[in-house]
């Protein structure tokens, strides 16, 4: 019976597959009528394959539906990559099934398709050998090889819409498509309660979207993207009232403080791809949302320059912060991820005040080093991510304290690490340094607008940003050291014998060699996928304002090739002079091995300074004292727990659920009862009808 039901639910699948194409060939005529440059659209043909991809792979065994799955993700993202780059997505109007609904790449959707194809076509491959073990617990991939393509094509299409009402129906397939590949692991109960959190989340911020977006419609008497950019023009309030809520709905999706709370949870949750493709792309799309509003607003108030600002600030200092007191390896890069959202909504900020007093300068430094930071965030973080997968893949924990030693049997995973921790330090001569380096250019030639109160805002988060940058550097050097250096502390890492697949080595290596190109060469890479740096330019435009910029990012080019060569000289130096040198410890005393309860923990590394913000954390702590002359077992641990969440969300959970439970007494499990309820609520809604009529 069990083979008959599988054979008939193949020939379903077979016969939508054969309906689904003949749709395809009756209607592509359409689509190629309705090209506006007269070509066939690249970008939809990767759609297609996309979802074909995932809906195909429902027919193979587990064994290969992740590949195949890959397959097509490749394929689509090559498709994808190439339309926007060499023809800049021509605007399509694309009628069947949903009407007319236009989709066009402009700069910036231009620039979110490559960042997304690039990042999701990796994080295909590295599912591969990611998802092997599962493979091994008989786990089914049906579902998450059907939700990983819907995903990938449904931020795609959120960056290239251009209609509120079918942007919200995408943002929600989004939403939804991610919250079934957060739950993956649904066997485990904090697998579930993350995803139902990350799921709640995402409801209660698209309510602040749709809000925007009625009150836009309304006023322009049309959901085109088009009509929203005459709807502001001296109106001041509207302005300020439609971008707190749409910041309030994208930031959410952000990450931004204090809508961030999914966030912890949701990442550490995730499978390591998933995570990486959730922290690297898909929260971008609210930072796209933020910067697509601003498009329609055109000149922004210094209210949302001001508001800009100080949640991005915050918002960095709280994550970067909260990840250093994090012991779960995926929960600390989630908080980073918070940080780095942080410093773009800076830049952000940054381009704001730029536009409001009409400096191309600064307009044009912030939006580089904005989307600079965008993409090497996403490369970066995306690579973390994929190493801390690597080493739960073997390890099987996240906690930090339990692992150690893993350079020496992970060399390949340790080496890509060390590249990505040093990028998001933004240390040269890598990419994260290139990004940042031109916000803070921004900022300091933001501090000759304005007035005084601009002026101290400016330094004050000039400041913030230079703190951030050393917390980063504290967050990172624990990460590193702690897990890969030293010796075991646990079994854990006792028990690994060898690195990762070669599935999971290869977008390893290919995202540390995009760090490498990105801090070399920035400049050449920032025209080839046309950053959009223009977007916000006022009248009266100098092409001297731009081409000095570029003498700028050339000049740290060659400073970075140059210090790449200077330290290949000193190490080459250094083999030299210690060839065949035998090293003896001089002062050993009787000295024979380390123990590993004689390291750091990550605890201890960066207590000195976690001490001081006590205030600002919930210490959560397991304490058993050792008693007697000879004790048998002692033991001390500690969490460090959301101060929102302890003080503000889980509050409001308690009364919630205390609300919902005076109506348990409702469901009694009698079904008269049930039919009554219904039969009450048509009532109601009757009377309502009559009486609202």
């Amino acid at each position: 019976m069990g083979i008959q039901r599988r054979l008939s639910v193949k020939n379903i699948i077979c016969k939508l597959n054969l309906e689904l194409f003949s749709y395809l060939r009756k209607n592509m005529k359409i689509l190629v009528e309705h090209d506006l440059n007269g070509k066939m659209n690249l970008f939809f043909t990767g759609i297609l394959i996309l979802i074909l991809g995932g809906v195909l792979s429902l027919l193979f065994r587990e064994t290969v539906k992740l590949k195949f799955v890959c397959l097509s993700s490749v394929i689509a993202s090559i498709l994808c990559i190439i339309s926007v780059i060499k023809s800049q997505g021509p605007s399509i109007l694309f009628i069947p099934p949903f009407g007319n609904v236009e989709f066009a790449c402009d700069s910036l959707s231009s620039f979110f398709v490559i960042v997304i194809s690039l990042i999701t076509a990796l994080a295909s491959i590295y599912s591969i050998g990611y998802m092997k073990p599962y493979e091994n617990k008989n786990k089914k991939f049906a579902s998450h090889c059907l939700f990983l393509p819907v995903l990938t094509a449904s931020m795609l299409l959120v960056v290239t819409v251009k209609n509120a009402f079918y942007f919200l129906i995408l943002w929600e397939i989004m939403s939804l498509s991610s919250f079934f590949l957060v739950i993956f692991e649904d066997d485990k109960k904090e697998v579930l309660e993350a995803g139902i959190k990350y799921l709640v989340y995402m409801h209660i911020s698209v309510l602040f979207i749709i809000a925007a977006f009625v009150l836009m419609s309304i006023k322009s008497g049309s959901y085109d993207f088009s009509s929203f950019t005459s709807i502001f023009e001296g109106n001041n309030h509207f302005k300020d009232l439609i971008f707190v809520l749409t910041f309030l709905g994208f930031g959410t999706k952000a990450g931004f403080f204090p809508m961030h709370n999914w966030l912890p949870h949701a990442h550490p949750a995730a499978p390591s791809h998933i995570s990486a493709i959730m922290s690297a792309v898909m929260i971008k799309t609210g930072i796209y949302g933020i910067l697509r509003v601003l498009i329609f607003i055109q000149k922004p108030t210094l209210f949302i320059a001001y508001f800009v600002l100080f949640v991005s600030v915050i918002t960095a200092l709280y994550g970067i912060i909260y990840a250093l007191g994090q012991k779960d390896l995926k929960k600390l890069l989630a908080y980073s991820s918070m940080e780095n959202i942080g410093i773009i909504g800076i830049a952000i900020a940054a381009i704001i005040f730029g536009v409001i007093y009409s400096d191309n300068y600064v307009i044009i430094l912030a939006s580089l080093g904005c989307f600079l930071h965008i993409l090497n965030h996403s490369v970066f973080k995306s690579l973390l991510f994929m190493g801390a997968g690597s080493v739960y893949s073997l390890t099987h924990t996240k906690n930090i304290e339990k692992l150690g030693g893993l350079v020496k049997k992970m060399p390949f995973t340790a080496v890509c690490f060390l590249i990505a921790c040093i990028a998001i330090c933004a240390l040269p001569p890598l990419n994260g340094f290139i990004s940042e380096f031109t916000i803070y250019l921004s900022l300091f030639n933001s501090l000759k607008l304005g007035n005084a109160s601009l002026f101290i805002s400016i330094v004050l988060s000039i400041a913030a940003l230079a703190l951030v940058g050393t917390l980063v550097i504290l967050a990172m050097t624990k990460v590193y050291s702690v897990v890969f250096l030293g010796t075991s502390r646990s079994y854990h890492s006792n028990d690994v014998n060898s690195d990762v697949s070669i599935y999971m080595i290869i977008p390893m290596y290919i995202l540390a060699v995009l760090i490498f190109a990105l801090g070399i060469s920035s400049l050449y890479i920032a025209d080839l996928i046309k950053i959009p740096y223009d977007l916000f330019i006022q009248q009266g435009f100098n092409i001297n304002l731009l081409f000095n910029i570029q003498i700028i990012l050339l000049n740290i080019s060659v400073f970075v090739v140059l210090f790449i060569m200077f330290i290949l000289l000193i190490y080459g130096i250094k083999k030299i002079v210690v060839k065949n040198r035998v090293n003896y410890e001089t002062w050993g005393c009787g000295y024979q091995d380390v123990n590993s309860k004689m390291q750091y923990s990550a605890a201890s590394y960066v207590s000195p300074f976690t001490s001081v913000l006590t205030p600002l954390f919930k210490k959560i702590s397991d304490v058993k004292k050792p008693k007697g002359f000879f004790p048998k077992d002692a033991h001390y641990t500690s969490e460090v727990e959301d101060a929102e969440e302890a003080y503000i969300i889980n509050p409001i959970i308690r009364l919630d659920e205390k609300f919902l439970a005076k109506f348990e007494r409702l469901q009694d499990g009698n079904i008269q009862h049930y039919i009554l309820y219904g039969l009450v609520f048509l009532v109601l809604i009757l009377i309502g009808a009559v009486f609202w009529g």
